[in-house]
């Protein structure tokens, strides 16, 4: 059994893997080239899509990312392939509640005074204390972020498509069906939801018009669930607010306006990477459990197809 690791495993995880398979080759993402994956029966760890046509003797990829977009229709036939759905809460959320608690209170507002040297009160500010939270998509960063929104004080408004059981951090449930008679009762708006034909801007303009006045858009999961221009509108005009990891398209243009509106903070799809230590801890068991079960012959963890 040939193995291709991408993801940076430390020699604790390479003594791990090891207990499970010899013949295992370490290659870095970004040094990855064709004729690596060539002879590999199972890969962990994200490969350009375009090497997949390479990869004539896999059987299993293991994604180091939640996302898989473009991957399962060019996977050699036969091949399965699973994703680290799971691993991304904690470090998600946390980026979520710190755009959204910046917001809130005029943080941004007051960095920019900062640069200036210039000591001036920016007015009122809101709080997460009783405010309405629509998160929109609760599945393992959704849900986390609902849990830190919850202990704040917040009340809790859940979307998803299985609303047969309810989290305690959730004070009401519903399908994607309702979400424009729960737009405007929305201090906040949370998207952490992948890219799919329902979820393709799902916030347009219609949708963000819906929006409280000062409400809060944020967007982790896929910027193609908003609209780019309709939502610099809004904010331009001094409606809502927003902070975004990801953005549509990605990476923004640099002439693009929305870099120049003060109530919008843009991260660079950062949230869900190997920043926090945890994170990548948490992609590694994934993976090794998925490695232990794949030998044994069981049914994998995470199949996307």
């Amino acid at each position: 059994m040939k193995v291709l690791v991408t993801i940076p495993f430390n020699e604790v995880q390479k003594q791990r893997i090891a207990q499970m398979t010899s013949d295992v080759e370490y290659i870095g993402m970004d040094k990855v080239q064709p004729h690596d994956v060539e002879n590999k029966e199972v890969i962990i760890g994200n490969i350009p899509k375009s090497y997949l046509e390479s990869a004539k003797n896999l059987k299993w990829l293991q994604l180091s990312m939640s996302g898989y977009e473009g991957y399962p229709q060019l996977m050699p036939k036969g091949a399965t392939l699973t994703n680290s759905r799971g691993a991304f809460g904690l470090a998600i959320s946390e980026h979520m509640l710190g755009m959204l608690l910046m917001l809130k209170k005029r943080l941004h507002q007051y960095h920019n005074n900062q640069k200036k040297a210039l000591w001036q009160a920016e007015g009122k500010v809101t709080s997460v204390y009783e405010s309405k939270v629509l998160i929109v998509g609760l599945g393992n960063i959704g849900s986390e972020f609902a849990k830190r929104v919850k202990a704040l004080g917040a009340y809790t408004i859940g979307i998803k498509r299985d609303i047969s059981k309810k989290a305690e951090c959730i004070d009401e449930l519903y399908t994607l069906d309702k979400i424009d008679e729960l737009i405007p009762q929305a201090d906040v708006i949370a998207l952490s939801i992948p890219n799919d034909s329902d979820t393709y801007k799902l916030m347009n303009e219609r949708r963000i018009a819906l929006m409280k006045q000062g409400a809060i858009l944020l967007n982790v999961g896929r910027g193609a669930a908003v609209d780019t221009d309709a939502l610099t509108k809004a904010i331009s005009a001094g409606k809502i607010m927003a902070g975004l990891d990801v953005t549509d398209p990605e990476p923004l243009p640099e002439n693009h306006p929305l870099w120049k509106e003060e109530n919008c903070i843009i991260t660079p799809h950062i949230s869900g990477f190997f920043y926090l230590p945890k994170t990548l801890e948490n992609i590694v068991d994934i993976a090794l459990e998925n490695l232990s079960r794949y030998v044994e012959k069981k049914e994998l963890n995470n199949i996307i197809r």
